[in-house]
């Protein structure tokens, strides 16, 4: 008898969903109150919710080991690839060149508009506290050369990698939950892109914009980013615009194309036709783009310094990314303890009974997460694993309805930031904003933004399915 048939045998659905709650309660009480790491209190949850649930100890090291190691196979390269990419673009000032371009073309009237265009392209491989720091002494001379509040400039910006951060691979929010429910990693940046261009105007946007204008007068802080750049002369528009669309391009072709096949339209075992669906796979686009990029932006405008300077660039690149690679791998750890002790099982026959859809309980678990610890990618992460065994369970949910359950989740797991977020403090430090200005703008702005990404989650789920 496996551990899963062992577990359900053992316990009833009701203990079951106690030993659910339980080690989410843990898990939240570790992270919150005793402030552990939250690696470490994943993988103490894991074990103990598995202990609980009874599998057998000569299988526990199996099953932990196993989804943790399934998990990294799938997301480190994701991460890694997008990390490096992100800071070549940083540092070779291909922040400054976005927004200076973007505004002369919106006009000075419309410069909100343009940083937050700016933003959002340029937030797609590097994520929102990096990117929001590379671009603070734009938005600051920005507020000092049109004499207006900084709030105007600073939260359309913050709005923009809101979303980023929360919709798109290769963030790793979006990454794991995809890995978990098996969605296609193409169709999850399709699904992205419909619901989040929308979501980024209107709440990033439009409504960042409203609440800033709402709010008292903010001045310029006394302070600079550090845009960790180098003196070469800027790499031109066309360039930056190119490394940053190029993986998308990729990436969709790989989608396109595997569809064309399955349909018939395109004839199976083609080697041209494989040969371009291989490259379009999200690890190689990141590959070849993070490549590209290190020619065009720093081999070619830095020669002297050669591959010293590519090398420090990744060294830099990797580091602050270890611990969210780690966190990832802990949770899906605790997804596979879930779907071997049978908690994802009985989850789902509990929400079926209580007629909430999937899609719906995935959007409240990651938000009441999110709420009650503040880091989006564990909220993300433990919610994808609890949802993760009944999606697999219902093979109707396949393609593009798993890819809506999966921004659904991420959706709610960006939303509600409030002081238990450290993106909360980051935003409002350089902003010199007021922990009560943070909550009438940034934590307003949160929940637009995840309230209409997962309606339109939801509306494209009802849709498909």
């Amino acid at each position: 008898m496996n551990p899963q048939d062992a577990a359900q045998t053992a316990l009833s659905t009701p203990l079951l969903l106690s030993v659910c709650a339980v080690a989410i309660a843990v898990l939240l009480l570790l992270i919150i109150r005793i402030k552990l790491h939250p690696f470490f209190a994943l993988v103490v949850v894991s074990i103990g919710t598995a202990l609980a649930t009874g599998i057998e100890m000569t299988s526990l090291m199996g099953t932990l080991v196993g989804g943790f190691g399934k998990t990294l196979g799938n997301v480190a390269l994701l991460i890694g690839f997008g990390a490096v990419l992100g800071r070549i673009v940083s540092i070779s000032g291909g922040a400054y060149v976005l927004s200076n371009t973007l505004i002369r073309i919106c006009g000075r009237e419309r410069a909100p508009l343009g940083l937050s265009i700016a933003a959002l392209l340029f937030c797609f491989p590097i994520f929102l506290d990096a990117a929001y720091v590379v671009m603070l002494p734009i938005i600051y001379a920005v507020a000092r050369e049109l004499k207006g509040s900084v709030l105007l400039f600073g939260l359309p910006v913050a709005g923009a990698g809101l979303v980023m951060h929360a919709l798109m691979p290769p963030h790793p929010g979006p990454v794991a939950a995809a890995v978990f429910l098996n969605a296609d990693i193409g169709q999850v940046l399709f699904v992205g892109l419909l619901v989040g261009l929308p979501t980024w105007y209107i709440m990033g946007y439009r409504l960042s914009v409203f609440l800033a204008r709402r709010t008292a007068f903010q001045p310029v802080p006394d302070m600079m980013g550090n845009t960790d750049g180098d003196d070469a002369p800027p790499p031109a528009f066309s360039t930056i615009l190119l490394v940053l669309i190029l993986p998308l391009v990729l990436i969709f072709m790989n989608t396109g194309l595997a569809t064309l096949v399955s349909s018939g339209t395109l004839p199976e075992g083609n080697s041209l036709i494989n040969a371009l669906m291989l490259i379009g796979q999200t690890p190689m686009a990141l590959l070849i783009s993070t490549c590209i990029a290190m020619w065009l932006l720093i081999l070619r405008r830095r020669p002297e310094e050669g591959m010293d300077a590519i090398n420090d660039i990744v060294e830099h690149a990797l580091a602050p990314v270890c611990s969210i690679i780690l966190i990832t791998g802990a949770g899906g750890m605790f997804g596979a303890v879930l779907t071997a002790s049978g908690i994802g099982s009985a989850l789902a026959g509990s929400l079926e009974e209580l007629g909430m859809s999937l899609i719906v309980a995935g959007y409240v678990i990651a938000s009441v997460i999110r709420i009650a610890q503040g880091s989006a990618t564990v909220a993300g992460t433990t919610a994808a694993g609890i949802m993760a065994p009944a999606v697999l369970a219902s093979p109707e949910l396949a393609g593009l309805p798993a890819a809506c359950i999966t921004t659904a989740i991420v959706a709610g797991a960006i939303g509600y930031s409030h002081v238990n977020d450290s993106g909360f403090w980051l935003v409002g430090r350089f902003l010199g904003a007021s922990t009560r200005t943070m909550l009438t703008t940034w934590s307003v702005m949160s929940v637009g933004i995840s309230l209409m990404a997962f309606s339109l989650a939801w509306l494209l789920f009802t849709f498909v399915t």
